[in-house]
């Protein structure tokens, strides 16, 4: 079958276009700089005991925090953060929380049939849960239960889409957002939400001090040790804590356990953010639901409308680095950002005069299985997941009930599920992880350029247990 072009390409604007739409923008995470995410916390600057101690202080680390005081006020509980509350990806993701705890239906059926109604329902109850935290808590962080809105931008999309629930033809997705490229589309009415990213992070520290969490930043962990006690000693460079009970919560960055350094690899996902939309612009395309919007492409494009009317677009290009090292140089790559520009001007050629504000990328913690793994070590004193590869915004809310269950030692819904209990396979070292990543995301340019045809690698990767089809 001979390749063609994709529907972003073939309705590609002018260059000169996408240039001056991108002229006036910033390198910069419009989020963090939103919300003001500066240092609000101490350094640890003397040892200390803790009955738990949390290493890194995005969602999963702070959702672990605020859980354990919630199930006991006489706990205490110390949280360490590298740099800043939520800097990394809690700080810088597109904002959607959505139900799936397993990214997703097709992966969580592939990988364990048996228990994904189960898995199903705990994600939708995780995700009232968090509704209810956000009031509760009184989490100003921008929360709307929107729903999402998934558009078939190619023809073999559209076919794939007549089977599913609330089926939209392209006159009705088109009611919903007006664009040229959406030929039909599936409206999840309740399972997804908005939030402003770093706001919620910064609510969730909020939350925990009030709780009499001990949120201390700038303090990097750097070792993890074994005392005579049997506790677990957790340094940094100017201190020891020394804990009852570990979570480690440090996701795309080198993991503290030796067995866990293959387990993840960084991969870098591109974002663009506008200028706040007029009332003429915003009327030109719609989107009076506000819902979250994806394409079903498997490089693929998601966008949301902020508080302000701003449209953020990201994805797909989606860059692993040589070697598999975070690095901010790695952010700055104008030809994601340009490529980004060009398939938002061709998906809303009503928006050409829009301009971009900021441009920005952040590090998923992508692991085999797509979604979150989990262990314990250290004689089950220290309690671990990483791995939510892009998905963690809700997922990290349920992970951190997970990882409390297991340092409890209790049987529990959750720790007995598989999901929980196996591990999904790591990553072969380098340099073989760059050829077969970078492999793998040839052959999907391959298939979004075919079709949506599957080639034999990606067939072979499939049969594995390691095929990606978001």
């Amino acid at each position: 079958m001979a390749a063609h072009q994709t529907a972003y390409e073939r309705h590609a604007p002018d260059p000169r276009v996408v240039e001056r739409a991108l002229a006036g923008s910033r390198q910069a995470v419009f989020w963090l700089e939103d919300a003001g995410a500066e240092a609000r916390h101490p350094e640890l600057t003397s040892s200390a005991t803790a009955d738990l101690t949390v290493v890194g202080g995005g969602y999963l680390g702070l959702w672990a925090a605020v859980h354990a005081k919630r199930r006991d006020p006489a706990t205490r509980v110390v949280l360490l953060e590298a740099r800043t509350i939520g800097w990394a990806a809690s700080g810088r993701n597109g904002g959607f929380c959505e139900a799936s705890i397993t990214h997703g239906e097709d992966n969580g059926r592939n990988r364990w049939p048996d228990e994904y109604d189960v898995l199903d329902r705990l994600g939708r109850e995780n995700l009232d849960a968090f509704e209810a935290d956000v009031r509760d808590l009184g989490l100003a962080c921008e929360w709307e239960r929107t729903g999402a809105l998934g558009v078939a931008v190619e023809e073999h999309q559209v076919e794939e889409l007549r089977a599913e629930d609330h089926f939209l033809d392209g006159a009705a997705v088109r009611a919903e957002i007006d664009s040229p490229l959406f030929l039909a589309g599936v409206l999840e009415p309740d399972q997804n939400a908005l939030v402003h990213p770093a706001r919620l992070a910064l609510e969730l520290a909020r939350v925990a001090v009030e709780l009499g969490v001990e949120v201390h930043e700038h303090c990097a962990v750097t070792e993890l040790r074994r005392a005579s006690s049997g506790s677990v000693e957790v340094h940094t460079d100017r201190a020891v804590v020394t804990s009852a009970h570990v979570v480690l919560a440090t996701n795309v960055f080198p993991s503290l356990l030796r067995r866990n350094r293959l387990m993840t690899v960084p991969v870098y996902d591109y974002v663009l953010m506008t200028e706040p939309l007029t009332s003429e612009q915003l009327a030109s395309i719609g989107w009076a639901g506000r819902q979250g919007l994806g394409d079903l492409a498997n490089q693929f494009h998601y966008s949301r409308l902020t508080a302000d009317d701003r449209i953020l677009w990201g994805g797909y290009d989606a860059i692993y680095p040589a070697g598999g090292k975070v690095r901010a140089r790695h952010e700055d790559r104008p030809e994601s950002h340009a490529r980004l520009a060009s398939h938002f001007l061709a998906t809303f050629p009503q928006l050409e005069d829009v301009r971009f504000s900021h441009r920005w990328a952040g590090a998923i913690d992508t692991c085999t299985q797509f979604t979150a793994f989990y262990g314990l070590t250290h004689g089950g004193r220290v309690a671990h997941a990483a791995g939510f590869t892009g998905l963690g915004v809700g997922a990290t809310r349920f992970a951190a009930e997970v990882l409390l269950d297991l340092l409890a030692g209790e049987r529990t819904e959750l720790t007995e599920l598989r999901m929980v209990r196996e591990r999904p396979l790591p990553f072969p070292p380098e340099p073989l992880a760059t050829v077969g990543i970078n492999l793998t995301r040839w052959s999907l340019d391959r298939a979004d350029h075919r079709q949506g045809r599957r080639n034999l690698f990606l067939r072979t990767l499939d049969r594995a247990g390691l095929g990606f089809d978001s």
